[in-house]
């Protein structure tokens, strides 16, 4: 894996002319700008040793590593959440790219195999129609002038206009605005300076309504900020419906939030990783698994929330009456056992076509965790539970 210090040669090597203090300018813009994106988590992983790294997934699901950084820290937007806002009394100090320099850096990294593409975010500058063109300068540079063909991950700013989200989609494999917040009052709650309707859902719409006729390999994301607003579990997947089911997400992405120094939410109570784990896993449920919405809303209380349970397991004690014979259920009767996965319920299907499952061994050599599943099911007509005891 590469480190910082390898990152900071390379932009030696480049040019990079710092905005910032002169003690150690590569460093100290190479960390910022890329340490700026760590709550920004339409990646899967971000590393805090090494700034400017992450992980992702492309569009086959191969993991790839990523140059993830931002084009400039230097925002107007007011997100309380946000060290980066115009309302944070500790913002860093204002580092920023040129399209050039930073095209340059992806390509020594790329070509000396240290990362497979590029994740760029930026903060709206003092003008989001500048930025948005330097954001796609630097992705023109990349692909026009110096023939890259790795992986790019473009964010889309608020309010980015329908020539520069066209433009973006033509040069990159996978497009992002974030959502942050469920509902138009819920983002006035987070960030004042921000239309939901206009700046961020019009926006998706846009990508959606181009995909269409512009090639986008990996798709559109998001991102919702969790807990940083009131809006309960169950809203959160209303909005997440709404996201898959009409404006044709490929993925939605959830953030706990957590309380930065110097900002207006600087108080408020973190969120504990458990409630973004369990938003993930109703997501899955929804994409993967194709559980209906009525059968995931059988996981949240009277509330509204998901408790720190698999959602699955509560799922399957309130909707399977009887053990399952995994010899004659069907595929999705078999995905619905916790401890059962597409992959498994696959190879359970294949197996019964040569002999029948008699014994527990046999599943478990599947796939299936069988702890998990055992209660919910009957091998070779016998059971090791009773249905009071595992609707209790």
């Amino acid at each position: 894996m590469v480190s910082l210090e390898k990152i900071v040669h390379l932009a030696q090597g480049c040019n990079l002319e710092s905005l910032g203090p002169e003690f150690n300018p590569h460093k100290d813009k190479l960390n910022v700008l890329g340490a700026g994106t760590k709550y920004d988590v339409c990646t899967s992983s971000w590393r805090p040793d090494m700034p400017g790294v992450c992980h992702s997934f492309n569009q086959d699901g191969r993991c790839i590593s990523l140059f993830k950084t931002l084009f400039t820290n230097y925002c107007t937007h007011q997100c309380n959440y946000c060290q980066n806002a115009a309302n944070s009394i500790n913002r860093s100090q204002v580092f920023s790219y040129t399209p050039e320099e930073l095209a340059q850096l992806t390509l020594s990294l790329y070509r000396l195999n240290y990362v497979e593409g590029l994740f760029l975010s930026s903060g709206a500058g003092k003008d989001e129609d500048l930025i948005m063109d330097k954001i796609i300068e630097t992705a023109r540079l990349l692909r026009l002038k110096y023939g890259f063909s790795g992986y790019i991950h473009l964010k889309i700013l608020p309010g980015a206009s329908f020539s520069h989200v066209r433009e973006t989609m033509e040069l990159a494999d996978r497009v992002s605005i974030n959502l942050e917040a469920t509902s138009a009052s819920h983002l006035e709650a987070m960030c004042p300076t921000k239309d939901f309707s206009c700046d961020i859902l019009q926006r998706q719409k846009f990508i959606r309504d181009l995909m269409t006729t512009v090639p986008l390999p990996a798709g559109q994301t998001t991102q919702l900020v969790i807990g940083a607003s009131n809006a309960s579990d169950a809203e959160i997947f209303q909005r997440m419906l709404y996201e898959y089911i009409e404006l044709k997400m490929k993925r939605t992405y959830y953030s706990a939030f957590s309380p930065q120094q110097g900002t207006p939410f600087e108080f408020k109570e973190a969120q504990p990783l458990w409630r973004e784990h369990r938003l993930y896993q109703t997501d899955w449920l929804y994409r993967i698994y194709r559980f209906s919405p009525n059968e995931i809303k059988l996981a949240f209380d009277e509330n509204g929330y998901l408790g720190n349970f698999d959602p699955k397991m509560i799922i399957a004690k309130k909707r399977i009456d009887l053990p399952l014979d995994p010899n004659n259920s069907s595929y999705k009767e078999l995905l619905h056992v916790p401890g059962i996965g597409p992959k498994s319920a696959r190879r359970i299907l294949a197996f019964r076509k040569m002999k029948q499952i008699t014994r527990r061994e046999q599943l478990s050599r599947l796939g299936v965790r069988i702890t998990k599943a055992e209660p919910f099911l009957k091998i070779n007509g016998w059971k090791n539970t009773t249905l009071d005891r595992w609707s209790s």
